[in-house]
């Protein structure tokens, strides 16, 4: 007779579970930064690379969501994969493509600018995921 591994689908559904929820509170957090940040005067600097390090970390976040079995280390891989796909995609220019950079949407999910800054930014977010990551792991686990 075969026994079921009690806790193992369970503690993974709640670890995406969380991560999701967590992925949800950075995309209000980034909106709310891209929307509201220069009219409460926050530094331009600010805004445009604090968007782009939650950018960051939200792709850690839902890569972790998906994957829930790979370590902080493999998500920070293919977060970093995806991460740079998408700024050298700026680079790329075709009619339809542009034409979605200039929606609201496809100029949050893939901006419109190339520039080497996002992707230092995107090194702090996935760092930043890394380290959201661990911390509620850490208080699940007492």
């Amino acid at each position: 007779m075969r026994v079921a591994q009690p806790d193992r689908p369970v503690a993974l559904l709640r670890r995406s579970l969380v991560r999701a929820i967590l992925a949800l509170a950075v995309i209000v957090c980034g909106l709310s930064l891209r929307w509201y940040g220069f009219p409460l005067g926050l530094p331009a600097f600010i805004v445009k690379y604090g968007g782009s390090l939650l950018w960051a970390t939200m792709v850690f976040l839902l890569v972790g969501v998906l994957l829930p079995r790979l370590t902080g280390s493999g998500l920070a891989a293919i977060a970093a994969a995806i991460a740079i796909a998408v700024e050298f995609s700026r680079l790329v220019h075709t009619p339809w493509l542009d034409a979605f950079r200039l929606s609201t949407v496809g100029a949050l999910l893939l901006g419109r600018i190339f520039s080497l800054w996002n992707l230092v930014a995107y090194a702090i977010g996935i760092l930043f995921g890394i380290f959201i990551d661990r911390l509620v792991a850490k208080r699940r686990a007492s």
